[in-house]
């Protein structure tokens, strides 16, 4: 965490590539600078996590001075995977060119009828028949509602089972399927 130039902005986040010191002891850090979102060309995007972060190709070397802690950066997989996000946990999913704007890899895939990239802040019911994965929202139900459900099979699932039982043909429960609620698992 680097201190901002704006004291009314939340620090720089920065990954710490080398420390050095010079014949009169100062201490410089060469960086490599994490942007967020809103400072990116395009800006926050909905699928943007609040914890989002662009490994950037933007490097520099500020005093020590300005180091005000430590935070960790997670892969964003790495990140899905925490059982309590602290508030020093930040991730990254994109690798982000400063001076044109442009994002390594340029697409990600994307889930619900939204066709949205999945923003780790929201939570996600996941089919039972299909495996694929729905905000409450989209799927006609409050976020309740689908912290207190116990099984989820989204509308074209439910209609090929109708389909299927109107022509003779039952479908079996898939026994090992499971709504998680919590966090997407991919």
């Amino acid at each position: 965490m680097m201190r901002p130039s704006d004291i009314g902005n939340p620090p720089y986040v920065a990954r710490v590539e080398k420390i050095e010191s010079d014949n009169r002891n100062n201490v410089k850090v060469r960086v490599r600078w994490y942007y967020r979102p809103e400072e990116s060309l395009g800006g926050r995007r909905q699928f943007h996590g609040a914890k989002e972060l662009f490994l950037s190709d933007h490097y520099d070397v500020q005093s020590a001075k300005t180091v005000e802690g430590k935070c960790i950066v997670h892969s964003f997989k790495d990140y899905t995977k925490l059982e309590n996000v602290g508030a020093e946990d930040y991730y990254w999913r994109f690798e982000y060119k400063a001076a044109t704007g442009a994002f390594t890899p340029d697409r990600v895939a994307v889930y619900c009828k939204c066709e949205m990239p999945y923003n780790p802040d929201d939570l996600m019911v996941q089919c039972e028949g299909c495996k694929d994965w729905y905000h409450p929202a989209c799927v006609g139900m409050t976020i309740e509602e689908a912290k207190m459900l116990e099984h989820f099979v989204c509308f074209e699932c439910s209609e090929d089972d109708f389909k299927q039982f109107q022509n003779g043909f039952h479908a079996s429960p898939v026994s090992d399927a499971k709504v998680e609620s919590k966090r997407h698992k991919r």
